[in-house]
Protein backbone atom coordinates (compact mmCIF):
# COMPACT_ATOMS: atom_id res chain seq x y z
CA UNK A 1 0.00 0.00 0.00
CA UNK A 2 1.10 3.67 -0.57
CA UNK A 3 2.50 5.30 2.29
CA UNK A 4 0.47 8.47 0.52
CA UNK A 5 2.75 11.13 2.04
CA UNK A 6 2.74 12.87 -1.46
CA UNK A 7 0.74 15.82 -0.79
CA UNK A 8 -2.42 16.55 -2.65
CA UNK A 9 -4.13 20.06 -3.23
CA UNK A 10 -7.64 19.80 -2.22
CA UNK A 11 -10.27 20.73 -4.52
CA UNK A 12 -13.55 23.10 -3.23
CA UNK A 13 -15.67 21.44 -1.06
CA UNK A 14 -13.54 21.89 2.57
CA UNK A 15 -14.56 24.16 5.28
CA UNK A 16 -11.90 26.58 5.92
CA UNK A 17 -10.64 25.51 9.05
CA UNK A 18 -10.87 22.06 7.48
CA UNK A 19 -7.47 20.22 9.04
CA UNK A 20 -4.07 20.18 6.96
CA UNK A 21 -1.16 18.84 8.21
CA UNK A 22 1.19 21.43 6.83
CA UNK A 23 -0.95 24.44 8.08
CA UNK A 24 -1.53 23.76 11.42
CA UNK A 25 -1.68 27.26 13.09
CA UNK A 26 0.90 28.27 16.03
CA UNK A 27 -1.15 28.21 19.74
CA UNK A 28 -0.91 29.00 22.80
CA UNK A 29 1.43 27.18 25.41
CA UNK A 30 0.12 23.66 26.79
CA UNK A 31 -0.76 24.13 30.28
CA UNK A 32 -0.05 21.21 33.11
CA UNK A 33 -3.78 18.81 32.60
CA UNK A 34 -4.25 18.23 36.66
CA UNK A 35 -6.80 15.64 35.98
CA UNK A 36 -4.69 13.87 34.08
CA UNK A 37 -2.47 12.97 37.13
CA UNK A 38 -3.26 9.41 38.82
CA UNK A 39 -3.99 8.22 34.81
CA UNK A 40 -0.86 5.84 33.70
CA UNK A 41 -0.37 7.74 30.36
CA UNK A 42 2.33 5.46 29.09
CA UNK A 43 3.34 7.56 25.76
CA UNK A 44 1.90 10.35 23.49
CA UNK A 45 2.07 9.37 19.88
CA UNK A 46 3.35 11.94 17.85
CA UNK A 47 1.90 14.34 14.52
CA UNK A 48 2.10 13.77 11.13
CA UNK A 49 4.87 11.65 9.52
CA UNK A 50 2.41 9.02 8.42
CA UNK A 51 2.92 5.70 6.71
CA UNK A 52 -0.05 4.26 5.73
CA UNK A 53 -0.72 1.93 7.90
CA UNK A 54 -4.27 1.47 8.82
CA UNK A 55 -5.04 -1.25 12.50
CA UNK A 56 -6.61 -4.51 11.39
CA UNK A 57 -9.73 -4.47 12.72
CA UNK A 58 -10.64 -1.28 10.36
CA UNK A 59 -8.82 -2.90 7.50
CA UNK A 60 -10.13 -6.87 7.64
CA UNK A 61 -13.53 -5.91 9.67
CA UNK A 62 -15.55 -9.19 10.32
CA UNK A 63 -19.19 -7.40 10.47
CA UNK A 64 -18.32 -4.53 7.69
CA UNK A 65 -19.79 -6.52 4.45
CA UNK A 66 -23.12 -8.17 6.56
CA UNK A 67 -23.42 -4.26 7.71
CA UNK A 68 -23.11 -2.58 4.35
CA UNK A 69 -25.29 -5.48 2.19
CA UNK A 70 -28.25 -5.19 4.76
CA UNK A 71 -28.13 -1.55 4.84
CA UNK A 72 -27.91 -0.94 1.15
CA UNK A 73 -28.92 2.39 -0.18
CA UNK A 74 -29.02 4.15 3.65
CA UNK A 75 -25.42 2.92 4.72
CA UNK A 76 -24.18 6.35 4.15
CA UNK A 77 -26.30 8.03 6.88
CA UNK A 78 -26.13 4.47 9.09
CA UNK A 79 -22.60 4.21 9.38
CA UNK A 80 -19.75 4.74 12.02
CA UNK A 81 -18.03 6.11 9.26
CA UNK A 82 -18.30 8.28 5.93
CA UNK A 83 -16.93 11.06 3.80
CA UNK A 84 -17.74 13.90 6.00
CA UNK A 85 -17.70 12.75 10.06
CA UNK A 86 -16.44 9.96 12.26
CA UNK A 87 -19.22 9.91 14.85
CA UNK A 88 -18.13 8.73 18.34
CA UNK A 89 -21.86 7.98 19.42
CA UNK A 90 -25.41 5.88 18.50
CA UNK A 91 -28.55 8.01 18.50
CA UNK A 92 -31.07 5.48 19.12
CA UNK A 93 -34.75 6.13 19.17
CA UNK A 94 -35.71 4.25 22.10
CA UNK A 95 -37.51 4.31 25.48
CA UNK A 96 -35.23 3.03 28.64
CA UNK A 97 -38.28 0.27 28.99
CA UNK A 98 -37.08 -1.28 25.86
CA UNK A 99 -33.56 -0.38 26.05
CA UNK A 100 -33.52 -2.48 29.45
CA UNK A 101 -35.40 -5.35 28.33
CA UNK A 102 -33.26 -5.47 25.05
CA UNK A 103 -30.31 -5.48 27.48
CA UNK A 104 -31.38 -8.27 29.27
CA UNK A 105 -32.33 -10.61 26.50
CA UNK A 106 -28.94 -10.11 25.49
CA UNK A 107 -27.79 -11.11 28.05
CA UNK A 108 -30.10 -13.63 28.37
CA UNK A 109 -29.26 -15.07 25.00
CA UNK A 110 -25.81 -15.11 24.63
CA UNK A 111 -24.65 -16.26 28.02
CA UNK A 112 -27.30 -19.12 28.05
CA UNK A 113 -27.04 -20.40 24.43
CA UNK A 114 -25.67 -23.96 23.79
CA UNK A 115 -23.47 -22.05 20.56
CA UNK A 116 -21.75 -18.90 20.68
CA UNK A 117 -23.19 -16.38 18.11
CA UNK A 118 -21.49 -17.17 14.52
CA UNK A 119 -22.23 -20.68 15.63
CA UNK A 120 -19.50 -23.54 15.69
CA UNK A 121 -18.73 -22.97 19.23
CA UNK A 122 -20.00 -24.17 22.54
CA UNK A 123 -21.50 -21.20 24.69
CA UNK A 124 -22.41 -21.03 27.90
CA UNK A 125 -25.50 -23.02 27.78
CA UNK A 126 -23.59 -26.27 26.80
CA UNK A 127 -21.38 -26.18 29.96
CA UNK A 128 -24.41 -25.31 32.12
CA UNK A 129 -25.86 -28.38 30.39
CA UNK A 130 -23.28 -30.66 30.30
CA UNK A 131 -22.79 -30.05 34.42
CA UNK A 132 -26.53 -30.65 34.59
CA UNK A 133 -25.84 -34.27 32.91
CA UNK A 134 -23.20 -35.33 34.91
CA UNK A 135 -25.45 -33.92 38.03
CA UNK A 136 -28.37 -36.53 36.77
CA UNK A 137 -26.26 -39.67 37.08
CA UNK A 138 -26.15 -38.90 40.41
CA UNK A 139 -29.80 -38.20 40.67
CA UNK A 140 -30.96 -41.42 39.40
CA UNK A 141 -29.64 -42.99 42.26
CA UNK A 142 -31.49 -40.94 45.13
CA UNK A 143 -34.72 -39.81 43.29
CA UNK A 144 -37.58 -41.85 43.73
CA UNK A 145 -38.46 -42.02 40.15
CA UNK A 146 -37.00 -41.65 36.40
CA UNK A 147 -38.97 -38.75 36.18
CA UNK A 148 -37.52 -36.81 39.15
CA UNK A 149 -34.01 -37.76 38.45
CA UNK A 150 -34.13 -35.83 34.87
CA UNK A 151 -36.62 -33.19 35.25
CA UNK A 152 -33.00 -30.71 36.06
CA UNK A 153 -31.61 -31.80 32.95
CA UNK A 154 -35.03 -31.28 31.00
CA UNK A 155 -35.18 -28.09 32.46
CA UNK A 156 -32.28 -27.10 31.95
CA UNK A 157 -32.13 -27.48 28.44
CA UNK A 158 -35.62 -25.95 28.14
CA UNK A 159 -33.70 -22.45 28.82
CA UNK A 160 -30.62 -23.21 26.84
CA UNK A 161 -32.20 -24.02 23.93
CA UNK A 162 -35.07 -21.32 23.95
CA UNK A 163 -32.33 -19.32 24.85
CA UNK A 164 -30.18 -20.49 21.51
CA UNK A 165 -33.19 -19.82 19.20
CA UNK A 166 -33.46 -16.29 20.11
CA UNK A 167 -29.56 -15.86 19.77
CA UNK A 168 -30.16 -17.51 16.10
CA UNK A 169 -32.99 -14.77 15.52
CA UNK A 170 -30.52 -12.16 16.67
CA UNK A 171 -27.72 -13.18 15.03
CA UNK A 172 -30.23 -12.91 11.82
CA UNK A 173 -32.05 -9.70 12.31
CA UNK A 174 -30.05 -7.89 14.26
CA UNK A 175 -29.28 -5.34 11.59
CA UNK A 176 -32.62 -4.26 11.57
CA UNK A 177 -31.65 -1.33 14.13
CA UNK A 178 -29.88 0.68 12.19
CA UNK A 179 -32.23 1.27 9.42
CA UNK A 180 -35.66 1.28 11.95
CA UNK A 181 -33.88 3.32 15.18
CA UNK A 182 -30.08 3.13 15.01
CA UNK A 183 -28.26 6.22 13.86
CA UNK A 184 -24.70 7.16 13.85
CA UNK A 185 -24.81 10.80 15.61
CA UNK A 186 -23.32 14.29 13.62
CA UNK A 187 -23.47 15.73 17.23
CA UNK A 188 -20.27 14.29 18.32
CA UNK A 189 -17.79 13.05 15.58
CA UNK A 190 -14.44 13.74 13.95
CA UNK A 191 -15.89 15.90 11.03
CA UNK A 192 -13.04 15.73 8.41
CA UNK A 193 -15.17 18.39 6.16
CA UNK A 194 -14.28 20.99 8.48
CA UNK A 195 -11.35 20.09 10.60
CA UNK A 196 -13.21 20.48 14.12
CA UNK A 197 -14.67 17.96 16.93
CA UNK A 198 -17.99 17.88 17.79
CA UNK A 199 -18.96 17.30 20.89
CA UNK A 200 -22.08 18.51 23.21
CA UNK A 201 -20.06 21.58 24.60
CA UNK A 202 -18.92 23.20 21.55
CA UNK A 203 -16.85 22.45 18.75
CA UNK A 204 -12.91 22.30 19.22
CA UNK A 205 -10.42 21.99 16.30
CA UNK A 206 -8.71 18.81 15.67
CA UNK A 207 -5.15 19.91 16.30
CA UNK A 208 -5.88 20.75 19.97
CA UNK A 209 -6.43 16.97 20.89
CA UNK A 210 -3.29 14.47 21.72
CA UNK A 211 -3.33 10.74 21.35
CA UNK A 212 -1.78 8.86 24.49
CA UNK A 213 -1.77 5.14 25.11
CA UNK A 214 -3.16 4.71 28.64
CA UNK A 215 -2.47 1.79 30.33
CA UNK A 216 -4.77 0.41 32.98
CA UNK A 217 -4.62 -2.76 35.02
CA UNK A 218 -7.01 -5.14 35.66
CA UNK A 219 -7.89 -6.94 39.54
CA UNK A 220 -5.34 -9.93 38.34
CA UNK A 221 -2.67 -7.67 38.18
CA UNK A 222 -3.36 -7.53 33.96
CA UNK A 223 -1.93 -4.65 31.60
CA UNK A 224 -4.42 -3.47 29.21
CA UNK A 225 -3.28 -0.50 26.45
CA UNK A 226 -6.25 1.97 24.91
CA UNK A 227 -5.73 5.16 22.34
CA UNK A 228 -7.45 8.14 24.19
CA UNK A 229 -7.70 11.37 22.61
CA UNK A 230 -7.80 14.20 24.93
CA UNK A 231 -7.88 17.81 24.60
CA UNK A 232 -4.85 19.53 25.02
CA UNK A 233 -6.66 22.66 26.86
CA UNK A 234 -8.89 21.84 29.54
CA UNK A 235 -9.71 25.00 30.65
CA UNK A 236 -11.61 25.62 27.45
CA UNK A 237 -13.13 21.98 27.50
CA UNK A 238 -14.00 20.76 30.93
CA UNK A 239 -17.18 18.74 31.06
CA UNK A 240 -19.58 20.71 33.35
CA UNK A 241 -20.96 17.73 35.64
CA UNK A 242 -17.30 16.02 36.02
CA UNK A 243 -14.80 18.75 35.18
CA UNK A 244 -12.85 15.95 33.15
CA UNK A 245 -11.46 17.12 30.17
CA UNK A 246 -12.98 15.91 27.16
CA UNK A 247 -11.52 12.96 25.14
CA UNK A 248 -12.02 9.83 23.02
CA UNK A 249 -11.61 6.49 23.06
CA UNK A 250 -10.92 4.20 20.10
CA UNK A 251 -11.09 0.75 20.25
CA UNK A 252 -8.80 -1.62 18.49
CA UNK A 253 -7.50 -5.08 19.20
CA UNK A 254 -4.06 -6.68 19.33
CA UNK A 255 -0.42 -5.25 19.97
CA UNK A 256 0.37 -1.95 20.72
CA UNK A 257 1.11 -1.18 17.10
CA UNK A 258 -1.89 -1.14 16.60
CA UNK A 259 -2.50 1.43 18.16
CA UNK A 260 0.00 3.83 16.84
CA UNK A 261 -1.83 2.46 13.73
CA UNK A 262 -5.05 3.90 14.39
CA UNK A 263 -3.88 7.01 15.33
CA UNK A 264 -1.94 7.38 11.86
CA UNK A 265 -5.56 6.41 10.59
CA UNK A 266 -7.07 9.36 12.63
CA UNK A 267 -5.08 11.57 11.47
CA UNK A 268 -5.27 10.91 7.53
CA UNK A 269 -8.82 10.55 8.02
CA UNK A 270 -9.57 14.39 9.37
CA UNK A 271 -6.50 15.73 6.96
CA UNK A 272 -7.97 16.55 4.11
CA UNK A 273 -4.46 16.96 1.87
CA UNK A 274 -4.23 13.24 2.03
CA UNK A 275 -7.18 10.47 0.29
CA UNK A 276 -9.33 9.01 2.74
CA UNK A 277 -7.90 5.94 4.72
CA UNK A 278 -8.29 2.86 1.78
CA UNK A 279 -10.86 0.68 4.57
CA UNK A 280 -14.14 -0.76 3.33
CA UNK A 281 -15.78 1.23 5.59
CA UNK A 282 -15.38 4.68 3.62
CA UNK A 283 -15.00 2.94 0.78
CA UNK A 284 -18.44 3.52 -0.73
CA UNK A 285 -17.64 7.16 -0.58
CA UNK A 286 -14.26 7.73 -1.48
CA UNK A 287 -15.70 9.54 -4.53
CA UNK A 288 -17.70 12.06 -2.62
CA UNK A 289 -14.46 13.21 -1.12
CA UNK A 290 -12.62 15.87 -3.24
CA UNK A 291 -9.00 14.79 -2.60
CA UNK A 292 -9.88 11.34 -2.38
CA UNK A 293 -11.71 11.72 -6.08
CA UNK A 294 -8.56 13.36 -7.43
CA UNK A 295 -6.56 10.87 -5.59
CA UNK A 296 -8.17 8.21 -6.97
CA UNK A 297 -8.93 9.62 -10.85
CA UNK A 298 -5.17 9.87 -11.16
CA UNK A 299 -5.00 6.16 -10.44
CA UNK A 300 -2.83 6.99 -7.77
CA UNK A 301 -5.10 4.26 -5.34
CA UNK A 302 -4.08 1.33 -7.74
CA UNK A 303 -7.04 -0.85 -7.04
CA UNK A 304 -10.63 -0.76 -8.34
CA UNK A 305 -13.60 1.24 -7.03
CA UNK A 306 -15.37 -1.55 -5.60
CA UNK A 307 -12.13 -3.61 -4.24
CA UNK A 308 -13.48 -4.41 -0.92
CA UNK A 309 -17.00 -4.91 -1.73
CA UNK A 310 -15.63 -7.27 -4.38
CA UNK A 311 -13.00 -9.16 -1.99
CA UNK A 312 -14.98 -9.59 0.70
CA UNK A 313 -18.49 -10.70 -1.80
CA UNK A 314 -15.85 -13.36 -3.47
CA UNK A 315 -13.87 -14.49 -0.41
CA UNK A 316 -14.30 -17.49 1.94
CA UNK A 317 -14.36 -16.81 6.33
CA UNK A 318 -10.76 -18.60 5.81
CA UNK A 319 -9.14 -16.54 3.04
CA UNK A 320 -10.32 -13.20 5.33
CA UNK A 321 -8.70 -14.56 7.98
CA UNK A 322 -5.72 -15.75 6.20
CA UNK A 323 -5.62 -11.88 5.12
CA UNK A 324 -6.13 -10.60 8.56
CA UNK A 325 -3.32 -12.72 10.03
CA UNK A 326 -1.35 -11.16 7.30
CA UNK A 327 -2.19 -7.70 7.99
CA UNK A 328 -1.89 -8.29 12.10
CA UNK A 329 1.98 -9.23 11.27
CA UNK A 330 2.00 -6.39 8.61
CA UNK A 331 0.81 -4.09 11.49
CA UNK A 332 3.37 -5.46 13.76
CA UNK A 333 6.49 -5.03 11.74
CA UNK A 334 6.03 -1.66 10.50
CA UNK A 335 8.42 0.80 12.41
CA UNK A 336 6.90 3.30 14.37
CA UNK A 337 8.92 4.73 16.73
CA UNK A 338 11.80 6.64 15.79
CA UNK A 339 9.44 10.14 14.19
CA UNK A 340 9.55 13.34 15.06
CA UNK A 341 6.37 15.69 16.41
CA UNK A 342 5.23 18.18 13.39
CA UNK A 343 3.10 20.07 16.74
CA UNK A 344 5.98 20.78 18.21
CA UNK A 345 6.16 23.67 15.83
CA UNK A 346 2.97 24.78 16.97
CA UNK A 347 2.80 24.73 20.57
CA UNK A 348 5.97 26.68 22.32
CA UNK A 349 6.28 24.30 25.16
CA UNK A 350 5.00 20.96 23.81
CA UNK A 351 8.24 19.12 23.66
CA UNK A 352 8.40 19.98 27.74
CA UNK A 353 4.73 18.46 28.36
CA UNK A 354 5.51 14.97 26.95
CA UNK A 355 7.04 11.78 28.06
CA UNK A 356 9.32 10.25 24.99
CA UNK A 357 8.34 7.25 23.58
CA UNK A 358 9.18 3.60 24.16
CA UNK A 359 12.62 2.41 22.82
CA UNK A 360 10.92 -0.47 20.97
CA UNK A 361 7.21 0.92 20.36
CA UNK A 362 6.79 -3.01 18.59
CA UNK A 363 7.87 -4.85 21.73
CA UNK A 364 6.47 -2.47 23.83
CA UNK A 365 2.92 -4.04 26.36
CA UNK A 366 4.29 -7.31 25.69
CA UNK A 367 7.99 -7.16 27.00
CA UNK A 368 7.15 -6.04 30.63
CA UNK A 369 10.83 -5.42 31.64
CA UNK A 370 11.23 -3.13 28.31
CA UNK A 371 8.56 -1.00 30.03
CA UNK A 372 10.56 1.35 31.74
CA UNK A 373 12.96 2.57 28.37
CA UNK A 374 11.98 5.13 26.72
CA UNK A 375 13.83 7.92 25.03
CA UNK A 376 13.13 11.11 22.96
CA UNK A 377 11.67 11.68 19.84
CA UNK A 378 13.91 13.54 17.12
CA UNK A 379 13.83 16.92 17.20
CA UNK A 380 10.93 18.61 14.25
CA UNK A 381 12.72 20.71 12.43
CA UNK A 382 10.69 23.75 10.03
CA UNK A 383 10.62 23.10 6.93
CA UNK A 384 12.85 25.39 4.94
CA UNK A 385 10.24 27.25 2.44
CA UNK A 386 7.58 27.28 5.70
CA UNK A 387 6.23 31.02 6.46
CA UNK A 388 5.84 33.04 9.63
CA UNK A 389 2.57 31.81 11.32
CA UNK A 390 0.04 33.55 12.98
CA UNK A 391 -1.22 32.80 16.25
CA UNK A 392 -4.16 31.16 16.79
CA UNK A 393 -5.38 31.10 20.28
CA UNK A 394 -8.72 31.51 19.89
CA UNK A 395 -11.38 29.52 17.69
CA UNK A 396 -15.40 29.54 17.16
CA UNK A 397 -17.35 27.70 19.50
Amino acid sequence: MSLQNEPLTPEEGYAETAYRAEAIPEQSYAPKNERLSGRILETRMPWGSYLGVNPTIYQYSESWFREYQYIGDDYHDHTMINERRWSQYVDENLGAVYRICRFLLFLYSHGFSLILPGGGRAGGGAFFTVITALCTILFIFAADTLRQAFTPLAIVLAICGSATFILYFWDKYELRFYKRNRNWTDDLAFCRSTGMVKASIGDFPFYEFDAYIEMTIGTQGSQFHSLKVIHRYPHRSQLPHTKDPLEFSFTVDGSIAQLYAAWDMLQRYMDVSQPLPDIPQVEPFRHLDPTTKAYDEAGKRGRPATYWRDLYANSSEEELKALREAHRAEVDSTIWGGRPDLMELSVPNYRETRKGEPEDVNDFGRFPWKAGKFVDRPETTPPADSTDQQPNDEHPR
